[in-house]
């Protein structure tokens, strides 16, 4: 069985489909993100899944039990990270772990046991008694996540979970879900951080003008849609230089004064460059270079 499946999941509003016919399935265990610019269709296929949204066309499925006619049943078994946090501020932290535990009925020592034991694997046993103004953004978001776990969930749903986070409460946060998929929790992350979905995700689906345009491992998508190679070159005269010296399986794309130059054979074009004057910095293609060429360039709102 499916952890979750989708159907051709339809949604439209004012007569414009926002999703698509969009087909997913995600196995039990795997750590799946979801990957869209701003209107891509991501958030409306999340709130469909979670039942938040009414559905217009197509099926849902999540731990074998139909959306949203489960969703009571379903809650029991999911946990939620929403974007922006949603701690209650008059409460401290042990207080919002146990106001949230009574949600789901919960109460006594076993549930002070499992809140002490998720507060120690977030590193929040010493804030226990604090309020949650005094905490940073960091432990705001691992607070968050130790909450969605209070009800020891199948599922886990994360909306951008790092948004706004250093790098050092990034990576933190990133230890945290490593250690979740390996208890064999089913993760779906949706972000804006292409480094953060290549170093988590098992599997990527792209979603964009409501509809999927690739899903697989993050590896075979660099693989299958990019070369494997970019260089950037900068300077006034780069474009000029780039239209006589890129051989027939080159491509070039400007980026404001920079250009991004995707190759299979870097050596060639980086000495030809460094002739004529240029100092082109060279790296391997990733997935954000995937998610550029599938959705554009342009800035979308």
């Amino acid at each position: 069985m499916s952890a979750i499946r989708i159907q051709q999941l339809y949604k439209a509003y004012d007569g414009v489909a926002v999703v698509d016919g969009v087909d997913l399935e995600i196995a039990p265990g795997e750590f799946f993100g979801l990957l869209g610019p701003n209107g891509a269709g991501k958030t409306t296929t999340l709130r469909m899944l979670l039942g938040m949204t009414p559905i217009d066309g197509g099926q849902v499925e999540v731990l074998g039990l139909p959306m949203p006619e489960g969703e009571r049943a379903v809650r029991e078994r999911l946990g939620i990270v929403p974007q922006f946090d949603t701690l209650d501020p008059d409460f401290t932290v042990i207080e919002n772990m146990r106001t949230y535990a009574a949600y789901f009925g919960m109460a006594g020592p076993e549930v002070e046991s499992r809140i002490d034991r998720l507060l120690g694997q977030v590193n929040l046993n010493d804030k226990r008694g604090a309020r949650i103004n005094a905490l940073s953004g960091g432990m705001k978001r691992r607070l968050t996540l130790a909450r969605a776990l209070i009800n020891e969930p199948e599922v886990v749903v994360l909306d951008e979970p790092t948004t706004g986070l250093d790098p050092q409460a990034r990576h933190h946060l990133w230890r945290q879900l490593r250690a979740l998929r390996a208890s064999g929790v089913t993760l779906v992350l949706t972000t804006h951080y292409m480094e953060e979905a290549e170093e988590l995700c098992d599997r990527i689906a792209i979603i964009d003008h409501g509809r999927i345009i690739a899903c697989d491992a993050p590896s075979r998508l660099i693989a299958e849609h990019i070369e494997p190679w970019v260089l950037t070159v900068g300077g006034t005269d780069a474009g000029e230089v780039l239209q006589r010296e890129l051989g027939p399986k080159d491509r070039a794309h400007q980026v404001a004064d920079t250009w991004l130059v995707y190759t299979a054979e870097p050596d060639r074009l980086r000495e030809r460059l460094r002739a004529l004057g240029h100092e082109p910095t060279l790296r391997e293609a990733d997935l954000e270079d995937v998610f550029l060429k599938l959705t554009g360039h342009e800035l979308r709102d």
